[in-house]
């Protein structure tokens, strides 16, 4: 009998298909991936594959990049209702109110948000490139959204002033500097690495800040043995496996339950059945598009 797994890379070579996995998948889904990265790797690789079908192991946001930068592939959400909860705290609609009441404002907006919200931005970001971003806006009247913890953090490593809306990542949010504290006590020879979208608080405890992709390139070239890592723990899988022998520590309360939403088996279906295929119209893809090429030019 074919295992799901099996039949999943037979339908791969059927369809010319290629699988992306956000870090904060579930670990077998990690491991069925032909890339696995952050948003701005994932937008890299679905801009430039050769693929003829997508699979987006990942949150609707990310299947709706992929679109935008590959107008032309068929691009498959796993789970379709995996909705990010932050890019619906700013809409569309919100982002050309605040611009219409606020003329000459340049709209920076993270990645993770829709693709109705992205029409209206000026640019996007990641939290690999957000400093970048800023930087190149160096005296303009600037906000950014969704998340309020990037702003801030970008704002401090900058020194130009941000507007700030007030959305969050409930994950990185929820993360206190008590709990942060207490993982030092127990590992105090561990190094401390935080995702920028973390509280400031937070951030000020860790000895390196930045991108998922960040924390993988960190922990690969420090000659220390042992992290703690304050981000969604489905990054442990990545880091144990790429650096053998050195320890992560993470809260096992950070858990992103949407991205644990994708299973082998809803990856089977879509491949099989072409379920979660997204769908954005006309308007959409090209208003959205200009912000996302110039967040891959600032990369």
């Amino acid at each position: 009998m074919v295992s799901v797994t099996e039949r999943i890379q037979q339908l791969k070579k059927e369809r010319n298909a290629i699988i992306l996995a956000h870090n904060y998948t579930l670990s077998e889904i990690q491991d069925l991936a032909d890339f696995v990265g952050d948003s701005l790797g994932l937008s890299m690789e679905a801009s430039k594959t050769s693929a003829d079908v997508i699979v987006f192991c990942g949150v609707t946001f990310m299947g709706e990049t992929a679109k935008i930068l590959s107008p032309d592939k068929t691009v498959l959400l796993p789970e379709p209702d995996a909705h990010c909860a932050m890019a619906a705290m700013c809409t569309g609609k919100q982002i050309k109110d605040y611009k219409t009441a606020h003329p000459g404002c340049t709209v920076v907006g993270y990645v993770n948000s829709t693709a109705e919200s992205k029409k209206e931005m000026d640019v996007c970001c990641t939290s690999s490139n957000v400093i970048k971003v800023i930087e190149s806006l160096r005296g303009k009247d600037v906000l950014l959204v969704p998340d309020r913890n990037l702003g801030v953090y970008a704002s401090s490593e900058t020194g130009i002033p941000i507007k700030l809306w007030n959305g969050f990542c409930s994950v990185h949010h929820g993360i206190t500097a008590a709990q942060v504290m207490d993982l030092m006590q127990k590992y105090p020879d561990a190094l401390v690495m935080a995702h920028p979208e973390c509280r400031t608080e937070v951030l000020e405890l860790a000895d390196h800040v930045g991108s998922t992709e960040s924390m993988i390139r960190t922990a690969r070239t420090s000659d220390k043995w042992e992290f703690i890592v304050l981000t969604e723990i489905g990054m442990r899988h990545r880091l144990k496996k790429e650096n053998p022998g050195k320890t992560f520590h993470f809260l096992e309360n950070a858990v992103c339950t949407t991205m644990k939403m994708i299973s082998p088996e809803s990856v089977l279906d879509s491949l099989e059945n072409g379920t979660g295929e997204v769908t954005l119209g006309r308007d959409v893809l090209e208003g959205a598009r200009a912000p996302v090429v110039r967040m891959m030019d600032l990369t």
